[in-house]
C-alpha cells in the first residue's frame, strides 16, 4: 500500500502547483476599447488584462502575465503582464506633432497605444504633422514615455506606397533594415574564397540555368544538366548557399530570424534579407561564379532516381529564362537549350503523374498579377495560370525538398530523431468533410471516407471531372477550406497533400528562413557532427506563424489593389460567380478579374427575404424560392469601393444573367 504524502508535502505541491499557474505565457490581443486579452499558448482560456496593467506590451506582442484573479465557478482569469517576451511590431504608421525642444509620434491605429518620444535629433528630415513611419527604440518596463526614431517621411501624394507600408507594419513586418544588419551585409565578400572553394564540389562548367518570374530578381534556385558515359541523366538542384554568408547569432541571422519570410505585395517585395544578399551575393544571376547548396540526381528518361548526392558545391549559370520563355520553347519546340529544356518537362511531367498515383491531390489556384503604372495605380488585372514551365521547376523542387527530409530523417541521436523543421500537413478531419461532400453531392461527386488514401482518390476524382465547369473554382475553393493547414515543426507526420512520407522546406533560403534552418542540419550531418537545437519546435512555431502573417498581408495588398481597381467602374455590370454566403449577403468574384464584392441581403430585400442554408452554401428567398448558391454565375454592378476598408460593394442585377446569356449568342451569331 502507497504512503499518504505528508501534510507539508502536500503544501508544497500546491504552492508548486499555484506558482506555475501565477505566470503564464501568451499572445496580448487589444481590443479597440482597450481592454486587452492574452491568449495563452496552451488553451487554458484568455486573461483578461485591464488598460492600466499593460506594462509596456502592445498589441500582439508575446508576454508574460500575472493571474491576480480567477473565478473557481467559472475559470476566468485577470491579470497583470510582467514582461514582453517577443515584440510583433516595432515600426509604426503615424503623425509627427513638432514643438521647439522636443516631438512626439502620434501612431495611426485603432488599438490603443503611447506616442512615441522622438528626440529632435531622431527627426531624419520630419517636420510638424508629416506622416512618417517611426520604430520603437527604447520602452523601459517603469517609463511611461517609449523612446522612437523617425525612420522615412511619407510623401502624401503617394497614397498607395503609405498603403502597402500600413499593411507590413501592421503584419509586424519591419520595413526597414537597421544601420548594423546592412552594415554587416555590406562586409560580406563579394568574390568567392578560393579556400572555401577547394572544400566544395565545383560544378561550374556543367550546363546550368535559371527559370523565374519575369520581375524575380533573387534567384533562389538553378538546374544543371548533363549526360553521363553511362547513359543516365545528372541533375542537378542548385540552391543559394544563404547560411555560408548568414550565420547563427549575428545581426543577419537575427533580423532573418525575426522576419522568417519576405511578402509579396502587389508593387514591391519587403525582403526578409537586405538586398545586398538576396539580389547580389546570393542571387543565382547569369554569367556569375556562385556557392549553392545542392541536390544532385543521376536519373533516368523514366524519371528513376538511380543515386543522388547532397553537399555543397559552386555553380555557373549560362543563361536566365523566364517562365515564359520555357514555356513558348516547350509549345514551339524551338529556342536555347530545347534539348535539354524538353528532357527536363518530360522527366518532371512523369515524376508528377508518379506523383498524384500515389495520392497527391492536384488542386490548382488562380492567382492574380497586376499591371500596374509608373505610380503603382493597376491599370489591368492578369489570371496567372500554372503551365507546364511552373511544373518543371516545381517537381524538382519537390524532388529535391523531398530527398533531404528522407535523408535527415533516418538520423537520431540518443534514439531520438534529429530536431528538423518539416513541413508537414495532416490527413483531413472526416467531420469537417461532411458537409463538404453533401455540397459536391449535388454536383454528383461521391467520396470514399474508407482511409485517407481513398478521400485523396476521391479529391482526385472530383477535380479531374469538374475541370473547366462553371462549378471548378467554388469547389477546388471550398475543399481547400476542408484541409488541414500545412506548418513547420519538428513532428514528422508528413506532406499528406503532397503524399509525401518526408518533407521540408531547401530550394528557398533567400526567402523563407527555415530554409536556412535545413541548410545548417543538413551541413551538420554532412560533416559527421548532427546539429541538435533544442530550440527548433519554437523557431518552427515562429516560421508557420509569421508565414501565416505573411499571407494575410499579400491577399490584403491584393485586395486593396482590386478595390482600386473597381473605383474606376462604379456603375458598371460585371459577370461573376457566387463565391461565398453568409447571413448578411452572398459574395461574388467577377470572372474577368476576380475581383470579389459584397452583395448584401439589404440591397436584396426589394425582391425577397432570404435567409441562409448552411448545408447547401446557399441564400433562399422565403418567397420566390430563388437561390443564390455558391458556384451560381450571377450579374453584378459595382456600387461602392473602399479602399480604406479594402471592400467592394456590388449590386445584384435582376434578370442580368438572360441578358448575358441573349448578348453571348448575339455575338456567336455574328462571329458564325
Amino acid at each position: 500500500m502507497s504512503k499518504k504524502p505528508s501534510k507539508q508535502k502536500q503544501k508544497q505541491r500546491q504552492k508548486q502547483k499555484s506558482s506555475q499557474v501565477q505566470v503564464l505565457k501568451g499572445k496580448l490581443e487589444v481590443t479597440r476599447s482597450g481592454m486587452g486579452y492574452v491568449v495563452i499558448e496552451n488553451g487554458t482560456g484568455d486573461v483578461l488584462v485591464r488598460p492600466g496593467d499593460f506594462m509596456n506590451a502592445l498589441n500582439g506582442d508575446i508576454v508574460r502575465v500575472k493571474v491576480i484573479k480567477e473565478n473557481s465557478r467559472t475559470g476566468k482569469k485577470e491579470g497583470k503582464i510582467t514582461e514582453v517576451v517577443t515584440r510583433r511590431q516595432t515600426e509604426f504608421i503615424g503623425y509627427v506633432q513638432l514643438s521647439t525642444n522636443f516631438a512626439f509620434f502620434v501612431p495611426d491605429t485603432d488599438k490603443p497605444m503611447p506616442d512615441l518620444f522622438i528626440p529632435l535629433s531622431a527627426l531624419n528630415g520630419a517636420k510638424h504633422k508629416d506622416r512618417v513611419v517611426a520604430r520603437l527604440v527604447k520602452w523601459d518596463k517603469d517609463d511611461k514615455k517609449p523612446v522612437g526614431e523617425i525612420v522615412g517621411v511619407m510623401q502624401p501624394e503617394d497614397e498607395n506606397d503609405a498603403a502597402m507600408k500600413e499593411l507590413l507594419a501592421q503584419a509586424g513586418f519591419p520595413l526597414f533594415f537597421s544601420e548594423d544588419v546592412l552594415e554587416e551585409a555590406e562586409r560580406l565578400p563579394e568574390v568567392l574564397d578560393s579556400e572555401e572553394l577547394k572544400k566544395r564540389k565545383d560544378c561550374r562548367d556543367i550546363l546550368t540555368f535559371t527559370i523565374d518570374p519575369v520581375d524575380a530578381k533573387d534567384f533562389d534556385d538553378a538546374l544543371s544538366i548533363r549526360l553521363l558515359s553511362n547513359g543516365i541523366y545528372e541533375i542537378g538542384v542548385h540552391i543559394a548557399d544563404v547560411s555560408y554568408y548568414v550565420e547563427p547569432d549575428t545581426e543577419l541571422d537575427e533580423e532573418a530570424y525575426k522576419r522568417a519570410t519576405s511578402v509579396y505585395l502587389p508593387d514591391r517585395v519587403n525582403p526578409m534579407l537586405p538586398e545586398k544578399i538576396s539580389n547580389e551575393l546570393c542571387s543565382l544571376r547569369p554569367h556569375e561564379d556562385k556557392f549553392t547548396f545542392s541536390a544532385i540526381f543521376q536519373m533516368n528518361t523514366k524519371g528513376e532516381i538511380k543515386q543522388y548526392w547532397l553537399g555543397r558545391t559552386a555553380i555557373h549559370s549560362d543563361h536566365r529564362f523566364t517562365y515564359e520563355d520555357v514555356q513558348e520553347i516547350i509549345e514551339k519546340k524551338e529556342g536555347k537549350y530545347l534539348d535539354e529544356i524538353l528532357l527536363l518537362n518530360d522527366l518532371a511531367q512523369k515524376m508528377r503523374k508518379k506523383r498524384f498515383s500515389k495520392g497527391a491531390i492536384n488542386f490548382s489556384s488562380q492567382e492574380v498579377r497586376f499591371k500596374l503604372d509608373e505610380k503603382g495605380k493597376p491599370v489591368g488585372i492578369v489570371v496567372k495560370e500554372s503551365k507546364e514551365a511552373h511544373q518543371l521547376i516545381e517537381e524538382f523542387m519537390l524532388l529535391a525538398n523531398r530527398t533531404v527530409a528522407e535523408n535527415i530523417s533516418k538520423i537520431q541521436i540518443n534514439k531520438k530523431p534529429l530536431p528538423f523543421p518539416y513541413r508537414v500537413h495532416d490527413q483531413p478531419d472526416t467531420e469537417k468533410l461532411m458537409p463538404f461532400m453533401d455540397f459536391a453531392k449535388k454536383y454528383g461527386h461521391k467520396f470514399d471516407l474508407g482511409s485517407p488514401e481513398s478521400i485523396a482518390r476521391s479529391f482526385n476524382s472530383m477535380l479531374e471531372a469538374v475541370r473547366g465547369k462553371p462549378e471548378q473554382h467554388v469547389l477546388e475553393q471550398l475543399g481547400i477550406r476542408t484541409m488541414a493547414k500545412a506548418i513547420y515543426t519538428t513532428e514528422n507526420i508528413g506532406h499528406y497533400g503532397l503524399a509525401f512520407e518526408h518533407y521540408c522546406h531547401f530550394t528557398s533560403p533567400i526567402r523563407r528562413y527555415p530554409d536556412v534552418l535545413v541548410h545548417r542540419v543538413l551541413e551538420s550531418v554532412l560533416k559527421g557532427k548532427p546539429l541538435v537545437d533544442k530550440k527548433m519546435e519554437e523557431k518552427c512555431k515562429h516560421s508557420s506563424d509569421r508565414e501565416r502573417a505573411a499571407m494575410e498581408c499579400e491577399r490584403a495588398g491584393n485586395k486593396y489593389k482590386q478595390v482600386e481597381y473597381m473605383r474606376d467602374y462604379l456603375g458598371e455590370t460585371f459577370e461573376g460567380v457566387v463565391s461565398g454566403v453568409s447571413s448578411f449577403g452572398f459574395w461574388v468574384e467577377t470572372v474577368a478579374h476576380k475581383c470579389e464584392g459584397l452583395v448584401s441581403l439589404i440591397s436584396l430585400s426589394d425582391y425577397d427575404d432570404f435567409r441562409l442554408i448552411e448545408t447547401d452554401y446557399s441564400l433562399v428567398g422565403r418567397r420566390s424560392g430563388r437561390t443564390f448558391r455558391m458556384g451560381d454565375k450571377v450579374m453584378i454592378r459595382v456600387v461602392a469601393a473602399n479602399l480604406e476598408k479594402r471592400q467592394l460593394d456590388y449590386e445584384w442585377v435582376l434578370g442580368g444573367e438572360e441578358q448575358n446569356q441573349k448578348s453571348k449568342g448575339k455575338n456567336q451569331k455574328g462571329k458564325k
